[in-house]
């Protein structure tokens, strides 16, 4: 027997007319001619998707490629241009966060109000308060208005709302990025809850680790335009490579499905010589902070940076446990004995983490003179949790005993680790784990 979808999209499509001028609007409403005074904006172009009972499917892509205006649709909150959208079941959806609450309302009051909105009746409301009060956490503030809530009371009451009306398809977007670590990680049990009980999950992030740890299937949007659906993993490297290559979505259209691996340049090495991209500038395909400071006498400079992951590409998104190069080319202006080259891993907080020296490492170019130019990389496994980070780089030496910073940048740019396997603490000690002499002992009187 053939099973039965829980979400059909076919065929969508949204355009939306924009307008140089307000006043172009009524011009054309008022047109005798019809003349059209506005130009399409396609936000979603033949867009296609089966979901099925039990299973959580993640929607990915950048900001602007059509994640929240696909939602929109399924969940009746927009129309579609044109295409069909068929859904079986009741469904519960958390598009925005406090979409549906009255900030004047005190949290119980929204909760009634959400609960009439999706068809409950006070009583059948009323049975469901104690699991809502539990799962939401934030005690007495349930009876105060949710204008004096923080983002995150209001998606731990939002979310708690969303998930015990019983929904046979929840639909979320985003709304999860605002909790804590341990709101979050109650939130996802709750995903692995409804796909045992065969619920489905619709489930746009940008925790590209956690849409590969907790995703069955994975859609990407870019542009409007569907990109890929299949393996989640897989359609992640995909999405990494397209913000890689900036490329056009029309010419890295394709469908991934289990074991159709999405290859880059697998190259790294020719002949044991490190390989890395030729034909661009490094930093411009990095997330550059825009706040990163920089300092030195310039007797030698950084003049270009990047990682490259493991397959060649320069990109600021890295996944746990692959190998990876901090490359930066320089240029000595003035001789130097003895530079050292650095890099440093730090946390959001400014937490020194992990890095090196070419002093270290004892790799040391004995007198660099001026006019040498260069590119110095250091390979090594990423073992930091999945998180955000910050990259530092410097070209430093001693004078007469003391240390002298040629050119630093510190915290230059973004760096993100994608994990679908977080351990304790900031590194993994990729821990093996077994079981020997497991066994019932007779006899016992325990």
């Amino acid at each position: 027997m053939e099973k039965k979808a829980a979400i059909e999209i076919r065929h969508i499509r949204k355009v939306y007319n924009t307008y140089t001028k307000e006043f172009d609007r009524f011009r054309e409403a008022i047109s005798l001619t019809r003349k059209s005074y506005h130009k399409e904006f396609v936000a979603l172009q033949d867009v296609n998707l089966t979901v099925y009972p039990g299973e959580c499917v993640g929607i990915i892509g950048t900001n602007g490629s059509g994640k929240s205006t696909l939602l929109k649709i399924i969940t009746g909150v927009l129309n579609q241009t044109s295409g069909e959208v068929s859904l079986k079941g009741h469904v519960s959806s958390l598009l925005e966060l406090g979409a549906g609450f009255n900030r004047n309302y005190t949290g119980m009051e929204n909760i009634y109000l959400n609960g009439r909105i999706m068809g409950f009746t006070d009583e059948e409301i009323r049975q469901r308060i104690p699991e809502i009060e539990q799962f939401a956490g934030i005690g007495d503030f349930i009876h105060q208005p949710v204008k004096n809530y923080s983002s995150g009371m209001f998606a731990r009451l939002a979310f708690a709302v969303a998930i015990n009306v019983d929904p046979d398809i929840l639909i979320v977007d985003e709304a999860l990025s605002v909790g804590d670590v341990f709101f979050q990680t109650k939130c996802y049990h709750k995903f692995d809850e409804f796909r045992k009980k065969g619920k489905t999950i619709l489930f746009v992030s940008h925790d590209l680790g956690s849409v590969i740890k907790y995703c069955d299937r994975c859609m990407l949007l870019n542009r409007g335009q569907q990109i890929a659906t299949g393996d989640s993993k897989e359609v992640v490297d995909l999405y990494r490579k397209i913000m890689v290559e900036h490329s056009n979505a029309a010419e890295q259209a394709e469908t991934v499905s289990p074991g159709n691996h999405v290859s880059g340049n697998q190259e790294k090495k020719v002949s044991g010589k490190m390989r890395w991209p030729q034909d661009r500038i490094w930093k411009t395909d990095m997330l550059q902070n825009p706040e990163s400071q920089e300092y030195g006498d310039r007797r030698g400079e950084i003049i270009d940076y990047g990682i490259m992951n493991e397959h060649g590409e320069i990109s600021s998104m890295l996944m746990k446990g692959e190998e990876f190069t901090v490359l930066y080319r320089f240029r000595i202006n003035k001789p130097i004995d003895h530079p050292i080259f650095a890099f440093t891993i730090r946390d959001l907080k400014g937490t020194e983490l992990c890095g090196t020296n070419t002093l270290y490492e004892d790799q040391i170019i004995e007198t660099a003179e001026a006019g040498l130019t260069g590119v110095v990389h250091f390979t090594q496994r990423m073992t930091l949790q999945g998180g955000q980070y910050m990259l530092s780089l410097g070209l430093t030496g001693y004078i007469n005993g003391e240390l002298n910073a040629y050119h630093r940048l510190y915290d230059v740019c973004h760096v993100q680790v994608l994990s679908d396997l977080n351990t304790v603490g900031v590194f993994d000690l990729e821990s093996k784990v077994g079981y020997d002499d497991v066994h019932v002992e007779r006899g016992s009187d325990r």
